[in-house]
């Protein structure tokens, strides 16, 4: 049976950037929720510290959670190889942290669209990069997981891969029992696809996944696509919404997962707009799992 997870979408400014939360205050705020565990996010200040990690598992593990997965951003997709190679070694280095955190799941992404760089060549660079660390992650139990991403938090460019086809061509390119996908089907309507038909696509794939429902506080996808290359991080236009009242079918996802026997994590990026938000969360991600997965209730 799937898993719940949270991520602190609402507190990343706060957790990664002026340091106005401590990790310890999530760790008790996703106390009270009703999930599995937390889903890790690689650049919270205080993971800079390595003798923070063992410590943060213990005090997840203390409240009866879990880590599975860590969330990270590797840019691959830099022309120059001497860049791509400290891509590769941040990525060795989240794999290691996502171990020490017992975790099972490390994200891993192609890079940002840059404008000189053509698909075939940016495929090939994410392809070659993901596959250079692919031999630690199995060494030490780790899947790496490619997301159907939109833009990291910090970055200029949107993902290279955002797009369905290229995203299936990275995937089908990359053959390893520690290779899978983490599908966020948010991501997909950003690019102006549906999906659904990604999840058909890449349902066999699919290790964890990311629930979210998206919204446009103004304008459509197509002005958030015209300003997407001119500014750092998410557009201003976008929101996370709370889930069950956006775009996303979770009954069509649900049924096209439980089809193919899944039975990952599932991690809500949720609550924005207050905890109560990111608790109507999991109680509407846990009805569907009972829904979908009666045998295990």
């Amino acid at each position: 049976m799937p898993k719940l997870a949270v991520f602190p979408k609402a507190f990343m400014q706060a957790l990664c950037k002026d340091g106005t939360m401590k990790v310890s205050e999530w760790i008790q705020l996703a106390n009270n929720l009703d999930v599995h565990g937390l889903e890790w996010y690689a650049g919270f200040l205080e993971m800079e510290n390595r003798a923070n990690w063992p410590l943060f598992r213990k005090q997840v593990e203390d409240c009866k959670k879990t880590i599975p997965m860590l969330c990270c951003s590797p840019d691959f997709t830099h022309p120059d190889a001497s860049f791509r190679q400290k891509e590769i070694q941040k990525q060795l280095n989240w794999i290691e942290m996502t171990h020490t955190l017992g975790g099972s799941y490390c994200r891993v992404l192609s890079g940002q669209r840059r404008p000189e760089l053509s698909i075939e060549n940016g495929v090939d660079l994410a392809a070659e990069c993901i596959e250079t660390c692919l031999p630690q992650a199995e060494k030490l139990g780790v899947t790496l997981i490619l997301e159907n991403h939109y833009k990291d938090d910090f970055w200029e460019y949107p993902e290279f891969a955002q797009q369905m086809d290229v995203f299936c061509t990275l995937v089908d390119k990359i053959d390893h029992p520690y290779f899978g996908v983490n599908y966020d089907p948010s991501n997909t309507f950003l690019a102006g696809e549906d999906p659904l038909e990604l999840l058909y696509r890449i349902s066999d794939r699919v290790v964890t996944m990311h629930a979210s429902d998206r919204y446009l506080i103004e304008g459509t996808l197509e002005d958030l696509r015209k300003e997407e290359n001119d500014s750092v991080g998410y557009a201003k236009r976008l929101r996370h919404g709370e889930i069950g009242q956006g775009l996303n079918d979770y009954d069509a996802i649900f049924t096209e997962l439980k089809r193919v026997g899944f039975d990952g994590w599932i991690s809500i990026e949720d609550g924005v707009d207050g905890m109560d938000q990111l608790e109507r969360s999991v109680l509407f991600l846990r009805e569907k799992i009972k829904k979908y997965w009666p045998e295990f209730n």
